[in-house]
């Protein structure tokens, strides 16, 4: 591997788990307890937990792409947000939470193991690396909403730490 391709490899793992540009995306998301997961804010079409939903669902997609797979686009994005303002109860939070940062181990796994300048499967006027930037832009975007949205809720920073505070 060249010296830039390593570069490169560096800084999109950094974008994956959310490094430098903004707080580490597990340190955002861990404390969240499922009940402020669910709360509405006036003017805000969502709840944290159907926000990160909606991650998990685009960031599944994508996931699929780049195992040679081809999921089928939604006939709208609203289908892509889930109908439930919330879980049940944390433990179905949880898993939520963990089911989102699984698949971005898995993402991680990949940048570091496979050419990343390679056509996808069934997207062959798209690479692995184009793939990979969309889950890490598309995941920053809407961390950056959920960040918000608990410093409206009175919920920041978590214990790790926020920057800025």
């Amino acid at each position: 591997m060249t010296q830039s391709n390593e570069a490169f490899v560096r800084a999109l793992l950094k974008s994956l788990k959310g490094e430098r540009g903004h707080i580490p995306i597990a340190n955002a998301l861990s404390d969240i307890g499922w009940e402020l997961a669910g709360k509405h804010i006036e003017g805000i079409p969502y709840s944290i937990y159907q926000l990160l939903k909606h991650m998990i669902y685009w960031q599944d997609f994508l996931l699929l792409g780049l195992q040679g797979e081809q999921p089928k686009l939604p006939t709208h994005v609203k289908e892509s947000w889930p109908d439930e303002s919330n879980a049940e109860n944390q433990e179905e939070w949880q898993k939520v939470i963990e089911h989102f940062l699984q698949g971005l181990e898995q993402a991680c796994t990949i940048t570091q193991t496979m050419k990343l300048d390679e056509p996808l499967e069934k997207y062959p006027d798209v690479t692995r690396a184009e793939h990979l930037r969309n889950i890490a832009s598309h995941n920053s975007y809407h961390l950056g909403e959920i960040v918000v949205m608990r410093r409206l809720l009175g919920s920041w920073p978590p214990p790790s730490g926020g920057y800025p505070a």
